[in-house]
Formats: structure tokens, sequence, C-alpha cells
């Protein structure tokens, strides 16, 4: 790689390389192009070094190690791949920062906060349109399935067999697909939407499932607007790291209260927690326990567990 490039150009020719290979790297991309903004203004024609990754690392707005971990190791791989045209690449050490993965604690939902939730819906603007209940379908369908809100805002009408029941999700995490059978209820909810949909919307530009009135596909910063919106309005608190509510703290909820229910089913729950693993879309179970959080319900069972462990009992 010549020295006379500059750091974009070649931040640009690794993320090239890496899409070649099926990598999405959105943010990745962000970061990398962070770094070659800072290289290009303090050392354009100089060598990637621990040094200078460090000082591009604590630029971050978020002053703390994890960040800083984080940004390190995005920039590992960019090393590895200056290293072969520059062998005075150096590769900063992985430890550096020391951990780079923590994992935050996310706010569960109870059961009747879903229910207000979705309830809320209602009251969204324009009452008369779409919205509210392209809003209460879609926190629905994360709610009763699981989804991750990609997923879910990427079906197409073709996607959602509501004859047998079952999403086809097409460009899962990893370029994955799988299918995902519904709840009756969950089937007759799409079926009731679909029908509002298409009065209301009778010529989309698009073949998305969900809409917005203007006939356009629905995307995240929407739906994670409506949904912070609805949580303002409720007076609620987030529980947990997380300072305002996420659409992902849904897909938790799901896999939280499925593992309650398997456990209060007394179901095998080694060969429970595959079938939900493979239901969500992780390639991993040890994935699927990472969304696993400590509620008071769980954490009863847990202590239940113990309280029979200790006796010489078995559950």
């Amino acid at each position: 790689m010549s020295a006379r490039l500059s750091w974009m150009a070649r931040v640009e020719a690794y993320l090239a390389y890496r899409r070649r290979n099926g990598f999405e790297l959105t943010i990745d991309a962000t970061q990398l192009q962070s770094f070659a903004r800072f290289a290009d203004e303090v050392s354009p024609e100089g060598h990637l070094t621990v040094p200078l990754a460090v000082a591009w690392a604590q630029t971050s707005q978020l002053k703390a190690s994890f960040t800083w971990a984080r940004r390190i190791g995005i920039l590992r791989g960019f090393a590895r791949f200056c290293q072969r045209e520059d062998p005075a690449t150096e590769v900063p050490p992985r430890s550096l920062f020391g951990s780079a993965h923590r994992r935050l604690v996310p706010h569960i939902y109870t059961e009747a906060e879903l229910c207000t939730l979705l309830e809320a819906t209602h009251g969204l603007a324009p009452t008369e349109g779409l919205r509210p209940a392209t809003c209460r379908c879609v926190f629905g369908l994360l709610a009763a399935t699981g989804l991750r809100i990609a997923e879910a805002l990427t079906l197409t009408a073709a996607d959602v067999d509501m004859d047998s029941g079952v999403l086809h999700i097409r460009e899962a995490k990893f370029h994955q697909q799988r299918l995902v059978p519904l709840h009756p209820s969950v089937t007759d909810s799409l079926r009731a939407y679909a029908r509002q949909r298409d009065r209301l919307v009778p010529r989309p530009c698009c073949d998305k499932f969900f809409l917005r009135d203007d006939g356009s596909g629905v995307n995240q910063p929407s739906m994670l607007y409506a949904l912070q919106r609805l949580c303002q309005q409720l007076d609620w608190q987030t529980r947990g790291d997380y300072q305002r509510h996420r659409l992902h703290d849904i897909r938790h909820t799901f896999i939280v209260r499925s593992m309650l229910r398997l456990y209060e089913e007394g179901v095998d729950i080694d060969r429970a927690i595959l079938a939900l693993s493979t239901y969500v879309g992780h390639a991993k179970v040890s994935d699927t326990y990472w969304y696993v959080t400590g509620i008071p319900e769980l954490m009863a069972i847990a202590a239940e567990r113990f309280h029979l462990y200790t006796q010489g009992e078995t559950s």
C-alpha cells in the first residue's frame, strides 16, 4: 500500500475488501472513517502505530476505557490489513485498555407494560392514519416473536404467510435465513393490520409489509422515536443501564419471558434452550444465554433451586 495514500483512502480500501467477503461493517466503517480523519490531520504521511491508535481511541466523547477498548478492537483488523503493504505498521494489543466486552442490563418489560404500550399506540398522530396501527403491530410482533427490529421492518408481503402462520426471515444477521412460526393470535393481528393497511394505503410505493402513511416502508428511527415518545408520555423510567428505552429491549424481554415460561412448565431447559435459540436466530446457544437478565421471577426460581441443591435434593 503506497504511503502517499491518504488514511481515508486506506480505510475505504479496507472496507471494500471486507465487504467483498460478505461483511457489512456499518459500525466499523463509521469508527474507521473517524480514525482516518484524525490520522490525516495529525499524521498524514505516517504509519499506524500504537501511540497513534491510543491518541485516536481517547478522542471518543465517552471517556471510558470500555469505549477506548472497543475502538482499539475495530482498529486491529485495519492494522493487519495495512501491515501487508507497510511492515512498519503496529497492531495495537487487544488488552490495551482492558476488555472490550461489557453487558449492559436492558429494560425488561412486564406483561402489564407491554399491554399498556400497545394500548397507548392508539393515541399516536395522525390518529386516523396508518401510523398507530403500524406501531402497535410492529411492537406486538417484536414482543410475540423476539424478532430483531431490522428483521421485522424488512418483511415483505410475500414473507408473511398468513395461511400457514409463518414468517420467512430472508436477511437475518450474518445473511442467514429462517422460518418463524407464529401463534394464531399473532397471525390474526397481522391479518387485521394488512386489511387496514390496504384500505388506508391502496397504492403503496414498495412491497414492504409495514408501511408509512405515504406508502413507503417504515424505518427504524421512526419506530424508535414512537417507542420513546410513548414511554415518555407514560412517564416510564428505564430499569437497567440504558438511559432511554430501546427497541432491542423488547427482544431481550421475549427471551427472558420465554425462559421463565420454560422453567415454570418444568420442561428440560437444556433441550428447550436449543429450540429457543434457533427460533430467535442465534448462531450459538451462548448468544441466547447472553440475553438472560435476572428479573425477580427468574431469581426466585434460581433461589429455590439453590435451596434444593443445598438440601441435597433435585428440582
